[in-house]
């Protein structure tokens, strides 16, 4: 039985060479896909609940926006921070920001202001002239009260995208 399954395994190998198919089609992964821009969801906490009387925990928010792009950059055209009830807080950035390969920018929501709620969001809106890897965005939470301590993230969502451009760089 073995013998067998040997020799059509050469001859496999055989007709792979005659045909001329390069073994990197074989073996090639899937393709990545690239971006010109995306619009990302991102949930935050300003606080989060314990125990049964449900005391609230403050926490301080970190958005943080990674460029995964080795090559390319992108820019982060806006980053908007909203409430629970989807009320526009706040407008993170006064213009476009460029991020550069590998590059990562964040912007913090104090442990202070409780005013985005347990629901609070950022909408990130990037784009890029050339396709990239999409970034990496995230949330990043962290609070300490007394001798307690809690840390915690969530990760972006994308909502909109622009179609990936299936040339290669």
């Amino acid at each position: 039985m073995n013998t067998i399954r040997q020799k059509m395994n050469i001859w496999a190998m055989i007709f792979v060479l005659i045909c001329g198919i390069p073994a990197s089609v074989c073996l090639a992964g899937p393709e990545i896909p690239l971006w010109q821009g995306q619009t990302v969801y991102v949930p935050v906490y300003s606080h989060i609940y314990s125990g049964d009387r449900e005391r609230p925990f403050d926490l301080a928010a970190t958005l943080s926006i990674r460029n995964t792009d080795p090559v390319r950059s992108l820019t982060i055209v806006s980053a908007d921070y909203y409430d629970s009830e989807g009320r526009l807080l706040a407008h993170y950035l006064k213009e476009p920001k460029p991020l550069g390969p590998m590059a990562s920018v964040r912007y913090v929501v104090k442990e202070s202001d409780r005013e985005g709620g347990s629901g609070a969001n950022f909408l990130v809106r990037w784009t890029s002239d050339r396709p990239v890897n999409a970034p990496v965005i995230q949330g990043v939470m962290i609070g300490t009260k007394n001798q307690q301590g809690i840390s915690f993230l969530s990760q972006g969502q994308v909502i909109r995208e622009h179609t990936p451009d299936k040339r290669k760089r």
